[in-house]
Parts: structure tokens; C-alpha cells; sequence
């Protein structure tokens, strides 16, 4: 996903009432990340023949009858063995079991039943979820028949699907929705009241420590081991008038090296944490530099339309300041997303930079509500199509009319242009980068709707930039519009 989410629909305002959670289960190679791929429409998780490719759980959102839930992806189940990354896949995998509104345990219609599944299958009862039987590789109708042969397993009834080819999928999304009448441990809506801001990230690069610098008082337990904030801790408190509620969760494993359930759910957790607050502060480790975990974390709440910060703590193992600018540049330039949020280097140990996150999170979240002045809005709008015009396809150039804010938190824009559909995803960037500069809008998404046709509902506050005299917006045949000619007035004879 990029920066900007650039869609030619129907906007609307996001709900706050947090997604339902559908967790995937099943053996090794029934084909769970094939499953995840096709319900979450991409390639998010990596698909072999091999069993076990599969090991941290992925993550991503999907939609179906206009319904959206997030996915989750585990590794295969092999109950019956000792090993390290066994154990660690079964310990993940009843986090995301524990952390579900509901539960799609998938069987290989190829090779049939084996005890290995009546042992998952109890596991999935024993959480007590709502759950549906899904049955994988039955490609075509005449296969179907192989669904009958689970049917042992105590099961009232098992769906044929193919994830590979798209059968069956919308039957099943059909009952598993229907079966989460609503999501679990409804959150406290965004906006109004006390500003809630999730702290995230990987485990023991010091979110806990963090907390108690910015509060005071030890809120949350610290130590060096990985993983010791068990639970979301939710700490509400004030400074100089300004209400915050801080939220610390536990920390996600870059790998499955779980000996303990003290990290159960943690990547869940997290993503709850993010459905509530306005604002991240993502955490990272600035001395190990940003993995992969730190940048899906953060790309997750960048997509969510979450206000952000970039919190590069331990700076005090990194060196010399020049590190600090060296290491900026370098994050800037490898995820273009975080050219727009603010980075602050920090150190839990002696303090330094901590005073600094609560005056950038008051900035960000003043950023992700701000209501734009249409005037000047369209004003923008006019000058960089003049400077900078779309580029034409087949022919066709888009010809924007005016410019409409349509939502906060983050801000939303709707522009009316003809051919929305022709707009390329390098010219949004373009005007977001301009939006940007004008408006000082860092640390927040922007997000940019196409729409042909005139505006129905209540109109501009200023006249759109088409209507002005010496606008520079072009008629739909090209020229330029021509001003209205004055009436001669009547003499009184």
C-alpha cells in the first residue's frame, strides 16, 4: 500500500468499532496461506509446496458484501511434535485462536482424515469460538464428494472450497461473518475525550520503559526479557491541560522463538491497540536499526489512517549524533511512507529526548484533524495543475474542476475532475506532496478520492477554481472559459 490510499468511489467516514478477527488453522500444506491470499486479495503470505513455510503469523484486511475483517494466517499444526519451531507455531497459533472472533479450520480434501486433525480440531473447540469446516483442493463439483470422508471427524458439516482457483470462497465468508454477530472487546471510539495514542513494536526495544518516563511512575513491569509486558496496559493521565490515554501492548517476535505463553496474542493485541488510538507511536530499536516486523507495524497503522510517530529509541547504544541523521536518511530513503512522519531519537535510560513525544504527538494528532479552508484548498489545486498537469492517456487528460474536504482524522479530500479514472497514482503523490508543503501535514495519511461529474451535495465555502475569472481551468472542449459578457443598461428616457 502506499501513502496516499487513492480509491474513484464512494467515500466515507471509517468506523471506529474494531474489525472482526478470522483466524486460519489447520495441518501443514492444507493450503492456509493460499486461503489467506485469495480472502485478503494478495500475496502477502508466501505459498510452497514444502510444509512449513509458514511459521510468524500474517496478517492483512479483507472484504467481502462490503463487510471488512482482518485475516490471519498461521503456521501448520503438528501437535505431536517437540520441536522448537513446533512449539513456537502451536504457541502462535493459539494466540491467534485466543485473539479471534472466529475460526476457519481448513482440512487437505487430498489427503484426507488423519488423527492430526481430530487433535486441531479439539484444540479449535476448546477455545469455545464460533468456527467453520472448510475443506481445501476440491477444484471442481465432481471432487466434492470427498468433503464426506471428514464427516468422521464429529463435524456437522464441512464447505468444499478450492482457495487456489476461487471456489466455494464466498459461501464461506458468507457463514463465518454471519457467525461474529460482533467483534469482541468493543474498543472506545476515536476522536472527543482523551487522545489515545498505542505504543508499538517489536519486544524489549523499551515501549514499557517509555511509559514510565513520559508518566512518572513505573506503570508497566520492565525487564530485558523479551515479551514482559503481558497485557495492554492502559494508563490515562494529563499535562499542562492535555488529556492522554497511552496504551503499551506486547511486543511482536521477529521470529517464533516463543518458550512461554507471556506473548500470547501480542500481534493482535496491537492491531486492537491501533483500531482505538488516533495516533501510533511505533518504537524501534535504533541501535538494531528498523526490521521488517517495525516496518509492516508501521505500515499497518499508516494504512488505518492512523496519525503517527516514529520513536528511534536507545540512541544512547548508537554513537556519535551524525549516526542519528546518518540512520534517518537511511529510513527515509529505503520506506518513502516515512518521509511524512516525524522521527524523535530518544533513550529510556537517561531520558534523553523522552520531553520531546508528547509536543510531537500533539502536533500529529492537531494534523490528522485539521479541516483545510476550501478557498485556499482550491487555490492549491488551481496552481499545481497549472504548473505541473496531469499526464494524458490514450488522448485523454483529466480536467479538475474543484476540490472538497470531506472528513478528518485522517483528512480526506475529494476532488472532481473529468476521467477520475485516469489519474495515476504518481500525480496523487505529487499532490500530496504539495498538500503537504502548504499546509505543514506530517505525521498524517491524506487520503484522496476521484469523482467525475458535479458536486450534489452543499456546495463549496468559496467559489471552485472553474468559476473564477483568470483560473486557468479549461472547458471540456479545450479553450479557456470565457467570462460572462456584462448586460448593456437600460437608459431611462
Amino acid at each position: 500500500m502506499t501513502e496516499v490510499e487513492a480509491t474513484r468511489g464512494e467515500e466515507g467516514a471509517e468506523s471506529s468499532e474494531p474489525l472482526p478477527i478470522i483466524a486460519i488453522v489447520g495441518r501443514p500444506n492444507a493450503g492456509k496461506s493460499t486461503l489467506f491470499n485469495r480472502l485478503t486479495r494478495s500475496q502477502r503470505a508466501l505459498v510452497d509446496a514444502e510444509p512449513g513455510v509458514t511459521r510468524d503469523r500474517n496478517f492483512a484486511e479483507g472484504e467481502h458484501d462490503g463487510r471488512r475483517f482482518v485475516v490471519v494466517d498461521t503456521g501448520g499444526l503438528d501437535l505431536r511434535s517437540e520441536s522448537d519451531i513446533a512449539l513456537g507455531i502451536r504457541a502462535q497459533s493459539e494466540a491467534a485462536i485466543e485473539e479471534a472472533d472466529a475460526v476457519i479450520f481448513l482440512l487437505d480434501g487430498r489427503e484426507g482424515t488423519s488423527p492430526a486433525d481430530r487433535e486441531v480440531l479439539d484444540l479449535v473447540r476448546r477455545s469455545r469460538k464460533p468456527f467453520r469446516v472448510a475443506v481445501n483442493k476440491l477444484d471442481l463439483p465432481q471432487h466434492d464428494a470427498a468433503a464426506a470422508d471428514f464427516f468422521r471427524l464429529g463435524i456437522d458439516g464441512a464447505l468444499p472450497i478450492s482457495a487456489a482457483h476461487g471456489r466455494g470462497i464466498g459461501e464461506l465468508l458468507d457463514e463465518i461473518l454471519a457467525a461474529v454477530e460482533r467483534p469482541r472487546g468493543a474498543l472506545t471510539p476515536r476522536g472527543g475525550g482523551a487522545l489515545a495514542v498505542a505504543i508499538v513494536g517489536r519486544p524489549n526495544v523499551g515501549k514499557s520503559s517509555l511509559l514510565n518516563r513520559i508518566v512518572g511512575f513505573d506503570r508497566s513491569i520492565v525487564a530485558p526479557i523479551a515479551g514482559t509486558t503481558r497485557d495492554p496496559v492502559d494508563t490515562s493521565f494529563s499535562v499542562d491541560g492535555h488529556d492522554y490515554v497511552l496504551v503499551d501492548t506486547a511486543g511482536i517476535r521477529r521470529r517464533p522463538k516463543v518458550e512461554m505463553h507471556l506473548e500470547r496474542g501480542s500481534v493482535l493485541r496491537a492491531l486492537r491497540s491501533l483500531e482505538r488510538a488516533q495516533v501510533a507511536l511505533v518504537v524501534v530499536d535504533a541501535a538494531e536499526g528498523m526490521a521488517d516486523q517495525d516496518a509492516r507495524l508501521a505500515g499497518y497503522a499508516w494504512e488505518k489512517g492512523r496519525a503517527m510517530v516514529l520513536v528511534l529509541n536507545k540512541c544512547d547504544q548508537l554513537g556519535p549524533r551524525r549516526f542519528e541523521a546518518q540512520l534517518e536518511g537511511e529510513l527515509r530513503r529505503q520506506y518513502p511512507f516515512l518521509d511524512a512522519v516525524p522521527m524523535i531519537f530518544t533513550s529510556a535510560l537517561d531520558g534523553r529526548g523522552v520531553q520531546t513525544i508528547l509536543p510531537m504527538v500533539d502536533f500529529v494528532a492537531a494534523n490528522h484533524r485539521r479541516t483545510l479552508p476550501t478557498s485556499q484548498l482550491n487555490q492549491l489545486l488551481q496552481n499545481a495543475t497549472d504548473t505541473t498537469a496531469p499526464p494524458s492517456v490514450k488522448g485523454r487528460r483529466p480536467n479538475f474542476k474543484y476540490a472538497v474536504q470531506t472528513g478528518v482524522c485522517p483528512p480526506s479530500l475529494v476532488l472532481f475532475c473529468s476521467h477520475p479514472d485516469l489519474v495515476p497514482a504518481s500525480y496523487t503523490r505529487f499532490l500530496v506532496n504539495r498538500l503537504r508543503g502548504a499546509f505543514e501535514l506530517r505525521g498524517t495519511p491524506v487520503r484522496i478520492t476521484y469523482r467525475a461529474g458535479r458536486f450534489h451535495g452543499a456546495p463549496p465555502t468559496s467559489s471552485p477554481p472553474a468559476a473564477r475569472r483568470g483560473s486557468g481551468m479549461r472547458s471540456k472542449q479545450g479553450g479557456k472559459v470565457p467570462s460572462r459578457p456584462k448586460r448593456a443598461r437600460k437608459q431611462r428616457g
